[in-house]
């Protein structure tokens, strides 16, 4: 199958009923993932249909948590490429999404990203989870943090409840292998104001391929010693 027409298929199983404009730009999306990524690392993933499967259709399984996305204040932290964040904003264009990542080069490929799909309320923003979190611009703004940046949970949290509003949600995305990782995270969860962890499996169509989606409600607000100074929440997780 063609990767146009796997990612139509893929996009009509997950819901969507008229995928071509968005296919359009998923499509202009992989161009640009793979121009830049000749240039800066951004994928080691560069085969066209394992790009669609694993980024793109990946992506978009976040919108399979019980939370409603429509019209919210959205952080993809650690976005790397932009995922899930920019399928996701492909997807749902009336989303306001920030799109933060510790490294320059990054933030300027995807700036050029929304610049060429034309994307409306959307923010590129080069920051340290740990040092963006106690500005008030950000601190307890977004109704949804979505990351699935590759660090254990326990650090993970640390790095995006201090985001998340009271009654917002953060969803993370890991791997089937994680239950224990999740379960060993539950006391940095309520520490941080989190609800103890729902999680809800998912799989991307076309493939055998599946994860988990952690899905957090914040019920109380962080305490101020969190998130502690960069660089300690990796080293030191809460336990």
């Amino acid at each position: 199958m063609d990767v146009r027409s796997a990612l139509k298929e893929g996009l009509l199983a997950l819901g969507y009923e008229n995928p071509d404009e968005m296919l359009e730009q998923f499509m202009t999306y992989k161009a640009l993932l793979l121009e830049w990524n000749e240039k800066i690392n951004l994928t080691t993933i560069t085969d066209d249909h394992g790009i669609v499967y694993k980024h793109f259709l990946d992506s978009l399984t976040c919108l399979q948590a019980p939370v409603d996305f429509n019209g919210k204040k959205v952080l993809d932290l650690g976005t790397g490429a932009g995922f899930p964040g920019v399928p996701l904003k492909i997807a749902l264009p009336e989303l306001d999404m920030t799109l933060m990542d510790s490294l320059n080069k990054r933030i300027q490929y995807l700036t050029e990203v929304c610049r060429v799909l034309d994307f409306k309320h959307v923010t590129c923003l080069h920051a340290r989870a740990e040092e963006a979190a106690r500005q008030t611009a950000h601190r307890e703004k977004y109704d949804i943090v979505v990351s699935r940046a590759v660090a254990n949970m326990s650090t993970l949290s640390e790095y995006c409840l201090p985001f998340v509003k009271t009654g917002g949600y953060f969803i993370a995305q890991k791997t089937n292998e994680a239950f224990e990782e999740i379960k060993a995270a539950e006391r940095a969860i309520k520490v941080l104001g989190g609800s103890s962890p729902e999680i809800i499996p998912t799989s991307v169509p076309g493939t055998d391929f599946a994860h988990n989606l952690v899905v957090i409600r914040k019920v109380k607000s962080t305490p101020g010693l969190y998130p502690r100074k960069a660089g300690t929440p990796a080293k030191k997780p809460i336990v």
